[in-house]
């Protein structure tokens, strides 16, 4: 099962290039971030027409999630436990049924800029909420993963400069150390279960050069659980799709199950 999670930074400016992609690469299943979309405004056809299944928790302009399989996919729930009153579209979860049954989790997690304030007391709330879903995929003893944008820079070497993050709210000691204790619950970083050093990014600003001078960042992220992590044959970030036409900011990272 050949697995991508990507924010595309909006389908409607995007829809050629990630109907494009999504033929070029065929993945089992795509995982996006940033649809920027409505659920009734999403252009289904143009995705379900490449033979995928598509589920999304959209929202008018900002935010919004999806799940494209070719395989079939069940269970599936929309918003993260924790907060009725939490009104953004930043979760979505679907069981896919290949060889085995996969529980996937798709995820946008807030930015938190600027920081302190209440973006970032979001942001952090969030987080709060996310490690307690991810304790329950860990009680299910299931292969389980949670994979998307987390606007987290987990360590220096995941920045090209990061003395420029220092006070943002990506790479803030708060941000890294909610990540860290995710993780340590036993969840595997699949890119660096395959992958070392540094010099590896998934996003790169559309200001001031940055992919010119592959000023880059990486926070797009699998996390495994371990039924998940004994399924893993490779991971690996597709940079070359940051160099084509009209690309989003971010670039799909991939992995590759035994399922």
């Amino acid at each position: 099962m050949r697995i991508a999670t990507y924010n595309i930074n909006g389908i409607k400016a995007r829809l050629e290039t990630v109907t494009e992609w999504l033929t070029r690469e065929s993945p089992d299943v795509a995982i996006f971030q940033e649809i920027k979309s409505v659920d009734e405004g999403f252009p289904r056809s143009a995705i379900e027409d490449l033979g995928y299944n598509l589920e999304t928790h959209g929202q008018k302009g900002f935010n919004g999630v999806a799940i494209a399989s070719k395989l079939p996919m069940e269970d599936v729930t929309r918003g993260l436990p924790g907060d009725d009153n939490d009104e953004q579209s930043r979760w979505i979860e679907a069981t896919v049924i290949g060889k085995t049954a996969v529980r996937i989790c798709g995820l946008y997690l807030p930015n938190g800029n600027p920081a302190p304030g209440p973006k970032y007391d979001y942001k952090l709330a969030w987080m709060e909420r996310l490690h307690k879903r991810a304790e329950a995929l860990l009680a299910s003893e299931e292969p389980a993963f949670m994979a998307g944008d987390y606007n987290v820079i987990p360590q220096a070497e995941d920045a090209k400069n990061p003395a420029e993050w220092l006070e943002d709210a990506l790479y803030l000691p708060q941000t890294r150390d909610a990540f860290r204790r995710i993780l340590n619950l036993g969840f595997t970083d699949a890119f660096r279960a395959i992958t070392q050093g540094p010099g590896h990014y998934s996003f790169w600003d559309f200001q001031a050069g940055a992919w010119q001078r592959d000023n880059g960042i990486r926070i797009d992220h699998f996390l495994l659980t371990p039924q998940c992590a004994d399924l893993l044959q490779n991971a690996w970030i597709e940079k070359d799709a940051r160099g084509r036409e009209k690309p989003s900011d971010h670039v799909p990272v991939w992995v590759e199950l035994d399922a």
